[in-house]
Parts: structure tokens; sequence; C-alpha cells
């Protein structure tokens, strides 16, 4: 049996390069979001994107697995922030996603560096999104512990 299932909807209407649409989550969370051609490539003028929502995800999920992880090494974090890039590239004449980037920083009282370092491969391994991700997509991880 699932842990859980969640879902997202998307209406497209139009051609790539002029047409446009919406993307809306199941919990309802984030309301309806505009999606275009021109969001996801050039500005995004208030748009989201595929690798904008992608990255949100797994700046999420990776945060989550990090604040596992430290607790499961009784050392508890404070606070984590992550910020994650995705990046969409032209790859044998297709876009691609090619690597997502997380830079992470966490406060946790009583780590060193050398923990931190480990816990953060630990929880690369843990994270759902990473690993849906691996095989295809670059995921490279870098982090500090707040000062």
């Amino acid at each position: 049996m699932p842990i859980a299932t969640r879902t997202a909807k998307t209406t497209w209407n139009g051609s790539l390069a002029k047409g446009e649409g919406s993307v809306s989550v199941g919990s309802e969370a984030l309301g309806e979001l505009p999606v275009t051609w021109a969001a996801r490539t050039e500005r995004p003028d208030g748009k989201t994107s595929p690798e904008e929502l992608i990255a949100a995800a797994h700046a999420t999920c990776f945060s989550m697995a990090l604040a596992l992880t430290l607790g499961e090494r009784h050392t508890p974090p404070e606070r984590i922030d992550v910020e994650a890039r995705c990046t969409l590239d032209e790859v044998d004449g297709a876009p691609r996603i090619t690597v997502v980037e997380l830079q992470v920083e966490a406060a946790v009282p009583d780590l060193d560096a050398a923990g931190f370092s480990d816990a953060l491969g630990a929880a690369n391994e843990l994270c759902p999104v990473s690993n849906a991700l691996k095989g295809g997509v670059d995921v490279r991880v870098d982090g500090q512990l707040a000062s």
C-alpha cells in the first residue's frame, strides 16, 4: 500500500510557442498557476514552469530527508534552508533537464563539518525526489553549517 498519492492537473491551450496553460495541485495549496513556453525558456513574468516546480519539490523533499537523517543521528536541526536550481538545457537537439543543484545551509547544534557532509550524502540517498531523478539528471548537493 502506498504511503501517499498526490495529484496535479494542467490544462494547455494552443501551440507550444504561442499557447498558454495553467497547473493546479490536488491540495489546492498553490491555487492555479499560469505556465507558458516563454516563461519556461525566457522570463517568468509571474508564471511558473516544470523546472521551477521540480526545484520546489526537490528543495522541500531534501529538507525533509535531511531533517530525518539528522534526527536519527541525534543532532536534530534548528533550521534547514535549501535552494534548488533546476537547469533545462538542449541535448542532442531536444530540451532536457540536465542538472539540479541543491545549496543547503543548516543550523545544527553540536555537529561538525564532517558530520554535516556525511548527513548531506545520506539525505541525498534517502530523498525520494533525488532518487526519482537519478540516472537522467545530475543531482549536486553542496552545503554548509550556519554560523
